[in-house]
């Protein structure tokens, strides 16, 4: 059964006779077909009739005809109106640029615009380093896409990419005090994708890249890490990958085994797929076994292995073991879904080692429901917020570029990724740790903080940090 969810919220306007029992027989009607009513609000009164607001949340469209159908199969009721909620939030838009400074009088005009400005232009001109500090670069974050992977929607373009790029600025800003700007772009063209953020790249502290097809991405990401002296960072790879490595050390730990030992199965080496074995390996996962729709891969497969993919069997498969994805989870320990729905069977579970653990991150229906897995496997994450062990990128990049930015860091290197994963998962105490409860809340606000002072001390360890260690006390070498 679908979930109720918040993000199918609706406000529907009643019409009905201002009698005893008549709010009693709507409420029932809407129970009945499994609504959840969240208010009930008055709106007016008038010649022995009244309108009433019911927020109702739905599981989706179909569910919420058939409340609407219940509803005006009742007599004396009319429904005069129906409000989506999640639209309504997305009126005009859902961020905004704000001043940070007064504009009030000649004097704050002179000084912020001209003619004051122009020595501060010369300030930068003869030392672009101060720019950092002078300037809104030093916070500044540019999230671009070009639409073609967005979310679970797929390629429906720049336009239709704003709303999520929007809300990733929302969160970069609230968890991690970041000035994120989304910019969306009328091109899926590689090279024109790069030129175009080299282009505008001077304005900003670093680079997010987001939703961007794979195999594109790999390039993308590349090419501007060598040519950019800012942090680039694909969230769908490396943000994804942060966090699935936090949740996997404690989950190690709930079954009582070694990370490092386990026998890891990756099913779909996409981006995230590609980035999520990357960093195990980095971690020190010894035997890492990746599958697609042709199974598993492997040196010397020949189907569907495109130049991402033979990579990928270099550093995975040491025993070229062939087959489908059940053949791969005999006696793993571990299955990490980045794929499709229905792609994990309960047979496939029963096949795997003791203890499994199931990580079902497919969005926003994962390769098997955890109510279908949690008879059978010991620990199961999803990338949804309605079950526990909730699999989220905003646990890692807003404190990952709070932490570039911090130390004005030159780029994000292995060492600062995985810097970031052990920290997520260092927020949840030993004592704390249970198969619902391995990786933090996406709303614990110290999550961030923690991160971004990883993520620091690593970019420092590493020698691509541009501020000394007492950043945090507003010092620097620079500013």
């Amino acid at each position: 059964m679908k979930q109720l969810s918040a993000s199918r919220s609706v406000t529907l306007r009643l019409k009905f006779p201002n009698k005893i029992g008549m709010l009693g027989k709507i409420t029932s009607a809407v129970g009945k077909m499994g609504g959840d009513i969240d208010a009930i609000d008055i709106v007016n009164t008038e010649e022995g009739m009244i309108l009433r607001d019911l927020t109702v949340r739905t599981q989706d469209d179909a569910h919420l005809e058939k409340i609407e159908a219940a509803l005006e199969k009742l007599s004396d009721v009319t429904l005069l109106h129906r409000s989506d909620r999640t639209f309504l939030l997305h009126l005009g838009g859902k961020i905004e640029i704000k001043n940070r400074i007064p504009l009030k009088t000649r004097d704050d005009l002179s000084r912020a615009y001209t003619p004051g400005v122009a020595r501060v232009c010369m300030a930068i001109h003869e030392d672009k380093n101060k720019a950092f500090s002078l300037t809104i670069k030093k916070n500044s974050v540019l999230i671009v896409t070009d639409g073609s992977a967005v979310l679970g929607l797929g390629n429906i373009g720049p336009e239709a990419a704003m709303p999520v790029m929007e809300g990733k600025a929302m969160l970069f800003k609230e968890f991690g005090g970041v000035d994120a700007y989304p910019i969306c772009l009328n091109t899926q063209k590689t090279d024109e994708i790069i030129k175009t953020i080299e282009a505008i790249s001077p304005g900003f502290g670093g680079i997010n890249l987001e939703d961007i097809s794979s195999p594109r991405c790999f390039e993308i990401e590349a090419t501007l890490k060598k040519r950019l002296k800012i942090p680039v960072f694909h969230d769908d790879q490396h943000g994804t990958a942060v966090v699935v490595l936090a949740a996997l050390i404690n989950a190690a730990k709930v079954v009582k085994k070694n990370l490092v030992d386990l026998r890891v199965v990756v099913n779909g080496i996409g981006a995230a797929g590609v980035a999520i074995s990357k960093i195990l390996k980095d971690y020190g996962v010894k035997t890492l076994i990746g599958c697609d729709r042709e199974g598993i891969i492997y040196a010397g497969r020949r189907k569907g292995m495109i130049p991402v993919k033979r990579e990928y069997a270099k550093m995975s498969n040491a025993n070229k073991e062939k087959g489908d994805l059940n053949d791969a989870l005999k006696g793993a320990d571990v299955f990490i879904g980045v794929s499709g729905p229905g792609a994990l069977s309960r047979r496939g579970i029963k096949n795997m080692a003791r203890d499994p653990i199931v990580f079902a991150l497919a969005n926003p229906t994962p390769e098997i429901m955890p109510e279908d897995a949690t008879d059978i496997a010991r620990v199961v994450a999803t990338g949804r917020s309605d079950y526990p062990n909730q699999i989220n990128n905003v646990l890692a990049f807003p404190g990952i570029f709070r932490g570039v930015l911090d130390i004005r860091a030159s780029e994000i290197n292995t060492k600062m990724d995985l810097a970031a994963a052990i920290a997520i998962a260092s927020m949840i105490r030993k004592e704390e740790l249970s198969e619902d409860y391995i990786i933090p809340g996406v709303f614990n606000r110290r999550v961030a903080k923690v991160v971004a002072q990883a993520v620091s001390e690593a970019a420092i360890k590493s020698g691509v940090a541009r501020r000394d260690k007492k950043v945090g006390r507003g010092r620097s070498k620079t500013s």
